[in-house]
C-alpha cells in the first residue's frame, strides 16, 4: 500500500515537472519548419532557435511576422509568444522574413544565407509589385534570376521555351507591352547569356545591387490622415495618426529599428562582426580557387574530349580507309582470276585453231595429190581446193587474232595482279599504323595571383598568407573599378532595351506607378528613393514611406 502511494506521487511530481508546450510552423521564404515551444517562451527564444536553425548569424536585419485581421505585425522580442494577438489554433504560423533593408547590400550583408533569403524576398515583391521595377530594369533582373537558377547558358540545354512555365517578369509589365512570351524570353536569354562564369550568389548579388537601387525598394507605405505638421518649426519631426492604433505602433516600431540599424551602420563592426565579414572574406577566396579549379579541370575535360573524338575520328578514317583497300583487293582478285581464266579459254582456242587450219592445209595437200581425170571432177576439185585455200586463210588469221588477244590478256593479268600487289601493300601499311598517338598531358600552371594550394586525392589544402589577403583586397578595389565601367555600360543596355521595347507599349495599360516613374525620369529624378512621396490623394489621405 505504502510502495503504491509512493509510485503516484513520484509520477504525478514528474508529471508536473514536464513543461507544457504548443506548436510552431515558422514560414521562410523557400522552407516551412516546426517547433515544439514552451508556454514560457518569449518573442526572444523562438526568434533565436529559428536563426540558430538556419544558421543565420545577421539576425537584425530580420523577424518574425503574423497577420491580425487585414494588418501585419512582428513579434516582440522581450513578449511572450502567446501574449500576442496571434491565433491560439495549433500550430501558430509565424513568416520568418526581413523587416529593415540594407542601404548597401554588397557590403553590409556578409553571410551567403543572408544574401539568398534577401533576394528571394525581393524577387518576390517585384514580382507582386509591391515594389515598382521599370520594365527594362525588369527584363535585367529576370536574367540574373535565371542564372542564379539554371548556372551558365548552354543553347544545346536550355532550347526556345525552357522559361516557359517561370515567373519572371510583373504582370504589369507584361499586360503593358504587345510582345508575345516568346519575345519577352527571347531578351531574357540574351543578357542570361553574358551572365557566364557567374556562381549562384554572385547572380543573386548582381539581383540586389541592382534591386537596392529602385525607387520603392526598403519602403513600407501606410495610410494616414489629417495633415502632416511639424511639432517644432526648428525641427524635421513629423506628427501623424492612423486609424488604427496597432498600425500607429507599428510605424513605430519599424522608425526605432529604421534608426537603430542606422546607427549600427555608422559604428565601428563588432568582434562578431569581423569575424564574420573575415571568415567571409577567407570563405570567397577558397570558392573563387575552387571554381578556377574547377574551370582548370573542365577545359582540360573538354581538351580530353576533343582529342578522344579527333582520335575516334581518325580510327574510323583508317577502318574506312581498310574496308575500301580489302573491297579494292577482292575486286583486283575476282578480276585477275577471271582474266586468267579467259586468257586460258583463248589461248585453247587458238591451238584449237592452230590444229584445224593444219588439218585444212593436210586435205589441200592430199586434194592436190589427187589425180581428176575429168574436166568436171578438175573443175569441182579447184573450186574445193579454193573454198579449202579461203578457209585456211581465215583460219590462220582467227588464229592471229586469238594469240594476240591471248597476249594482251596476259598483260591485263600481269597489271591485275601487280593493283592487287599494291593493294595488299597498302592495306598493311594501314594495319600497322598506330591507331593513337601518344599523349603527354602536361597540366595548366597556376596564375601567380592565386594563393597557393594543394591537391592531395579529393581533399584540398589551403595556406592564406597576408600578403594573399592583401593581394584579394587589391582585386576587389580592382573589381569595383570594372563594377563601375560595367554599369555605365549596363545602363546604356537598359536604355536600348527601353528604346527596343518603348514602340510596342500599350498608353491605355499604363499604371499610377508607371506615370509616376516616367515622370521622375523626365525630371531626372527617377531612381531615388526620395522622390517616392506620393501626391496628395482622394479625401485627403497621403502616405508615409518608412
Amino acid at each position: 500500500m505504502a510502495g503504491a502511494i509512493a509510485s503516484r506521487m513520484s509520477f504525478s511530481s514528474l508529471k508536473r515537472k514536464q513543461p507544457k508546450t504548443f506548436t510552431v510552423r515558422i514560414v521562410t521564404m523557400d522552407a516551412e519548419m516546426e517547433f515544439n515551444c514552451e508556454m514560457k517562451w518569449k518573442g526572444k527564444d523562438l526568434f533565436d532557435l529559428v536563426c540558430r536553425t538556419l544558421g543565420l548569424r545577421e539576425t537584425w536585419f530580420f523577424g518574425l511576422q503574423y497577420t491580425i485581421k487585414d494588418t501585419v505585425a512582428w513579434l516582440k522580442m522581450d513578449k511572450k509568444v502567446l501574449d500576442h494577438d496571434v491565433s491560439k489554433e495549433e500550430p501558430v504560423t509565424f513568416q520568418f522574413l526581413a523587416k529593415f533593408y540594407p542601404e548597401n547590400a554588397e557590403e553590409e550583408l556578409v553571410q551567403e544565407i543572408t544574401q539568398h533569403l534577401f533576394f528571394l524576398q525581393v524577387k518576390k515583391q517585384i514580382l507582386e509589385e509591391k515594389i515598382y521595377c521599370p520594365p527594362e530594369a525588369s527584363v535585367l533582373l529576370a536574367s540574373y534570376a535565371v542564372q542564379a537558377k539554371y548556372g551558365d547558358y548552354d543553347p544545346s540545354v536550355h532550347k526556345r521555351g525552357f522559361l516557359a512555365q517561370e515567373e519572371l517578369l510583373p504582370k504589369r509589365v507584361i499586360n503593358l507591352y504587345q510582345m508575345t512570351p516568346e519575345m519577352w524570353e527571347e531578351r531574357i536569354t540574351a543578357w542570361y547569356a553574358e551572365h557566364r562564369g557567374r556562381a549562384r550568389d554572385e547572380a543573386e548579388m548582381e539581383y540586389l545591387k541592382i534591386a537596392q537601387d529602385l525607387e520603392m525598394y526598403g519602403v513600407n507605405y501606410f495610410a494616414i490622415r489629417f495633415t502632416i505638421k511639424p511639432l517644432d518649426k526648428k525641427i524635421d519631426v513629423f506628427k501623424f495618426n492612423s486609424s488604427k492604433l496597432r498600425v500607429n505602433k507599428l510605424i513605430l516600431q519599424l522608425c526605432i529599428g529604421n534608426h537603430d540599424l542606422f546607427m549600427r551602420r555608422r559604428k565601428a563592426d563588432s568582434l562578431e562582426v569581423q569575424q564574420m565579414k573575415a571568415q567571409a572574406r577567407e570563405e570567397k577566396a577558397r570558392k573563387q580557387m575552387e571554381r578556377q579549379r574547377l574551370a582548370r579541370e573542365k577545359q582540360m575535360r573538354e581538351e580530353a574530349e576533343r582529342t578522344r573524338d579527333e582520335l575516334e575520328r581518325r580510327l574510323l578514317q583508317m577502318k574506312e580507309e581498310a574496308t575500301m583497300a580489302n573491297e579494292a583487293l577482292m575486286r583486283s582478285e575476282e578480276t585477275a582470276d577471271l582474266l586468267a581464266e579467259k586468257a586460258q579459254i583463248t589461248e585453247e582456242e587458238a591451238k584449237l585453231l592452230a590444229q584445224k587450219a593444219a588439218e585444212a592445209e593436210q586435205e589441200m595437200q592430199r586434194i592436190k595429190a589427187t589425180a581428176i581425170r575429168t574436166e568436171e571432177e578438175k573443175r569441182l576439185m579447184e573450186q574445193k581446193v579454193l573454198e579449202a585455200e579461203v578457209l585456211a586463210l581465215k583460219m590462220a588469221e582467227e588464229s592471229e587474232r586469238r594469240a594476240k588477244e591471248a597476249d594482251q590478256l596476259k598483260q591485263d593479268l600481269q597489271e591485275a595482279r601487280e593493283a592487287e600487289r599494291r593493294a595488299k601493300q597498302k592495306l598493311l601499311e594501314i594495319a600497322t599504323k598506330p591507331a593513337y598517338p601518344p599523349m603527354n598531358p602536361i597540366p595548366a600552371p597556376l596564375p601567380p595571383d592565386i594563393p597557393s594550394f594543394n591537391l592531395i586525392g579529393d581533399s584540398l589544402s589551403f595556406d592564406f598568407k597576408d600578403t594573399d589577403m592583401k593581394r584579394l583586397s587589391m582585386e576587389i578595389e580592382k573589381e569595383k573599378v570594372e563594377y563601375m565601367e560595367k554599369s555605365k555600360h549596363l545602363q546604356e543596355q537598359l536604355n536600348e532595351l527601353k528604346t527596343e521595347i518603348e514602340a510596342l507599349k500599350l498608353k491605355e495599360r499604363e499604371t499610377a506607378l508607371d506615370i509616376l516613374h516616367s515622370e521622375n525620369a523626365d525630371r531626372g529624378g527617377a531612381g531615388s528613393k526620395h522622390n517616392t512621396i506620393k501626391k496628395p490623394q482622394a479625401q485627403g489621405r497621403r502616405p508615409i514611406c518608412i
